[in-house]
């Protein structure tokens, strides 16, 4: 979803071309790979540690990605070079960040590192254990009122992430809120965000004034904010929009490293402009709910354009959570049809 911006310093206008790095900071290389989405690239960083460098996120876990891995370690060092690895950070679970995480800890014999939420979730995602079923995903949506042909295109979507995260690694090292690492020669602080996934850990440098904020701040479009089939009654936007305060604490001047989009300096200006953002849509949302409105009702208010199955499967998520939002603030009051389909009203 896009959003208006504000005056952001963005120190670089392009990124690098596809096999390339850019040094964006001291020690710090600025890599880019393709996703087959709408949203149709993410960054990745590779952090100076001694004689080799730390991967933070590793793109998806296909053949293409794979194959600019290994097109920039040639065009790096050689064929057959000597680059090293010495750790796998994976920011969250995801897809497209932590896709390739055990081809390149296998390859190079390096660790992984990610929050132990992070790495449960991507082994239960991965076997469709705990209810993240395919089949648990449609009851919820159901039971938030999405018609039955949405439905029946959304069982494609039945092992999804396997297929983009072939394999996960079976051991890791755990990263923790406010864990201090030292990759190379300087301080890293790990800032766990939540509501976007279960254990976001974005990377703060404070000798370099950079953050490397996965997808919790990102400069032109709005994190995904999604209630899950294992929390269905959680509150993933509260969690977002307090979370989003760890970072807008840090200096205002912070280079902020983002997944996707590019490179930019404005952190508190870009959280303000978010925290507008969903205030306008929270109002919207209430304010369609006059009369009885179930998640799919509400799809429209937060989504002014045609979907597809994809986008539409996140946007039910999305108002999920703005209605949950509104509910826990007691500004809706929550109501189960004869039709087993939940519905919200003003209070």
């Amino acid at each position: 979803m896009n959003i208006a911006e504000s005056v952001l310093d963005y120190p670089h206008t392009a990124a690098p071309a596809p096999a390339q790095a850019l040094e964006i900071a001291p020690g710090v290389h600025w890599l880019r790979m393709p996703l087959p989405f709408a949203l149709d690239h993410i960054n990745l960083w590779m952090v100076t540690d001694g004689d080799g460098f730390a991967i933070v996120d590793c793109g998806l876990g296909n053949q293409a990605t794979r194959d600019l891995w290994d097109a920039y370690f040639a065009a790096a060092h050689g064929v057959g070079g000597s680059l090293w690895v010495s750790r796998v950070i994976v920011t969250h679970c995801h897809p497209d960040h932590a896709g390739n995480a055990h081809w390149l800890t296998h390859r190079f014999g390096a660790d992984l590192w990610v929050s132990l939420g992070e790495y449960f979730a991507a082994h239960a995602i991965g076997e469709s254990r705990a209810g993240f079923s395919v089949e648990y995903q449609l009851d919820l949506l159901r039971r938030n009122g999405l018609e039955k042909a949405w439905l029946e295109r959304m069982k494609e979507r039945r092992g999804n992430y396997r297929r983009n995260v072939p394999e996960f690694p079976s051991a890791f090292c755990r990263l923790m809120d406010r864990q201090s690492l030292t990759i190379g020669a300087r301080r890293w602080t790990v800032i766990m965000g939540y509501g976007h996934s279960a254990e976001h850990a974005a990377l703060y440098c404070e000798s370099l004034g950079v953050l490397i904020s996965g997808d919790m701040v990102l400069p032109k479009i709005t994190t995904n904010i999604s209630v899950s089939t294992v929390e269905p009654e959680g509150n993933p936007l509260r969690l977002f929009l307090d979370s989003l305060d760890r970072y807008a604490a840090l200096p205002a001047d912070t280079l902020v490293l983002p997944s996707h989009g590019l490179p930019f300096r404005g952190i508190r200006e870009r959280i303000a402009q978010l925290k507008e953002h969903h205030r306008l849509r929270l109002d919207e949302v209430e304010q369609a709910c006059v009369s009885p409105k179930s998640a799919a009702d509400i799809v429209p208010t937060l989504f002014r354009r045609e979907l597809d199955t994809f986008q539409m499967y996140f946007a039910m998520g999305e108002s999920m959570a703005h209605l949950h939002f509104l509910h826990a603030e007691g500004r809706l009051e929550r109501r189960i049809g004869a039709d087993g389909v939940l519905r919200y009203a003003q209070a």
